[in-house]
């Protein structure tokens, strides 16, 4: 085994934010002088990265997994978009606890910590399936910005008439300037909440339908000056989603 090969085997673990922070400051050194890591790196964080789940990775049992799933939705059947989410959601959390047990054997304290994660993540997985299965309407666009590819996705779920947004991917906005969500409605645009993004990970929204407007018809996400707190865009428009 060469010394390389320990980094090549904790790649999924820097990406899942799994390490210990002595192993991740060490990981996160190597990571600046080896594009093979890197790029290992970026392609786990962009499997794991969008899923509208933001908890920390948790170690329960693939069987815990299934059981939950189960009670969750209190059925077995799905459609292709039921399935297809909340599978690459479990399989994401299968990933993280494979790895947190393997890095945990030699630290006997972090079983304490993942039992706290196990009940945080169960009573969140719950919630975004339930959100998730009511969707009637899924919308995505993909979104590239100065060398960064990233994407904006809404869950548009009719029976509380509310939408889970997830933005990702893209860098935090420059110096003097915001992402900004609107609503598109049959009376025009109208101001929604501000994106900010971070660099690290993506960012989760739960908005309810604006009252007293007309009909939403769709999303706009576009590049404004801060300054800009009219319910006119002035900046550039990044993505355009029609329901």
């Amino acid at each position: 085994m060469t010394s390389h090969d320990w980094f090549v085997d904790q790649r999924a673990a820097f990406g899942t934010r799994t390490l210990d922070p002595g192993d991740e400051r060490l990981f996160a050194d190597h990571l600046a002088r080896c594009p093979e890591c890197r790029a290992a790196v970026a392609a786990v964080e962009r499997e794991l990265g969008w899923l509208p789940m933001a908890v920390d990775p948790v170690v329960p049992s693939p069987e815990f997994l299934a059981r939950a799933l189960t009670r969750a939705t209190g059925r077995s059947r799905w459609t292709r978009w039921e399935t297809w989410v909340p599978l690459a959601l479990a399989a994401g959390i299968v990933l993280a606890a494979g790895l947190a047990v393997r890095n945990a054997s030699n630290r006997a304290d972090r079983l304490d910590q993942a039992l706290t994660r196990s009940r945080d993540a169960l009573a969140a997985l719950s919630d975004s399936v339930a959100i998730l299965k009511r969707a009637a309407k899924i919308l995505q666009a993909s979104i590239e910005m100065d060398h960064h590819q990233g994407g904006l996705v809404i869950f548009a779920d009719s029976a509380s008439h509310r939408w889970n947004v997830v933005f990702h991917g893209l860098p935090p906005a420059p110096a003097g300037e915001k992402y900004q969500l609107w609503f598109i409605t049959s009376d025009g645009m109208l101001r929604s909440v501000e994106l900010t993004p971070n660099g690290q990970g993506p960012v989760f929204v739960a908005l309810a339908m604006p009252g007293g407007v007309a009909k939403v018809l769709g999303a706009s996400l576009s590049m404004e000056p801060s300054d800009n707190g009219t319910n006119q865009p002035k900046g550039k428009e990044l993505a355009h989603l029609m329901l």
